[in-house]
């Protein structure tokens, strides 16, 4: 390329530059509208997701409210940097609780990623309409069960003289009644099968309406070239579901530490209290109930930062096999 050549295209190079703000701000004009709708979602989001992220400076005082301006207070509290983040990490109970964090996680992903998936693919298969429709309601009535009625459906349903009980004991199986709510192993699976259970059919829907966004000509040339029911699903509605399954599976792996409250909280017991106590319910304990504000601010903290970590690496990694990504 002669020095003539170069030159022309550095300018027209620059001249490109320097009319994309231009062009950047006309479009913005021109969907002032849009901007406009979506002002009430962002003001939202800044003042219940962004503004309270102040706090977190909670996380590094020694805080302990006295009366007066929580601003005030802040001010006065002793910084103490790192200190509770130590605390967390050498009081022994960091083991405990990343262990049955992390033990109730993985398998709520074991059973709840793909169990959603699979739902979809057998509705979708279901021939008539109405049985369909039908099927569908009912599989995700559970999700909008609180949870208050759903842990008292679980413990009922696991009591001694309970509906799980009285089967095995009928089929013979066992000769007496198994305390499941007493043992504590069996509580990490029992919460990864009530979560399944409860957000299942939900979850479903997401499924559902990609497989709904497929085109249909490609099952009718599958058709014309013979290809069964299952076929079709294995060679078009799967592949089709790809994207859906790569993002749903990057937000799920960040929210590994993300045990749940709720369930946790009903369903635990002094008895099996070394199995069921996950971050959530430690942080509510601690900071809360035991008022160490900024004990349980860290330790919130320190799992926001590591969800974050998650989140991130795993989208890079899904960039990098080149497939679809969050950001």
């Amino acid at each position: 390329m002669s020095i003539r050549t170069k030159q022309v295209a550095s300018a027209h190079e620059a001249a490109i530059a320097r009319k994309r703000p231009l062009d950047r701000w006309a479009k913005i004009k021109e969907q002032r509208l849009l901007y406009l709708l979506m002002l009430p979602a962002f003001i939202v989001t800044l003042l219940f997701s962004y503004a309270p992220m102040f706090g977190l400076y909670i996380a590094f005082i020694n805080y302990a409210p006295t009366g007066g301006s929580f601003f005030a207070q802040l001010a006065r509290s002793e910084f103490v940097g790192f200190d509770w983040f130590e605390y967390f990490f050498v009081n022994g109970d960091f083991y405990m609780i990343m262990r049955n964090t992390l033990a109730q996680s993985f398998l709520s992903l074991l059973f709840g990623f793909p169990m959603p998936i699979l739902l979809a693919l057998m509705i979708n298969e279901m021939g008539r309409s109405w049985f369909k429709k039908a099927f569908q309601t009912v599989s995700y009535m559970p999700h909008f069960i609180s949870w208050v009625i759903a842990a008292n459906i679980v413990i009922t349903v696991l009591a001694s003289d309970g509906v799980v009980n009285k089967v095995l004991m009928g089929l013979g199986l066992v000769q007496e009644p198994i305390a499941f709510m007493m043992n504590g192993p069996m509580f990490w699976w029992i919460i990864a099968l009530s979560n399944t259970w409860k957000d299942m059919g939900f979850n479903a829907i997401l499924y559902l309406a990609a497989i709904a966004a497929i085109n249909p000509e490609l099952y009718e040339g599958a058709k014309v070239d013979g290809a069964s029911r299952f076929r079709q699903m294995l060679h078009i509605t799967l592949p089709s579901l790809r994207p859906t399954i790569v993002i749903l599976a990057i937000l799920a792996v960040g929210g590994i530490l993300n045990a749940g409250f709720d369930q946790q909280f009903l369903l635990q017991n002094n008895t099996i209290l070394n199995y069921a106590e996950v971050i959530d319910t430690y942080t509510y304990k601690y900071g809360l109930q035991n008022g160490m504000f900024s004990y349980g601010a860290a330790v919130g903290l320190f799992k926001s930062v590591v969800a974050f970590v998650l989140i991130v690496s795993v989208n890079a990694l899904a960039k990098r096999m080149k497939e679809d990504t969050l950001f």
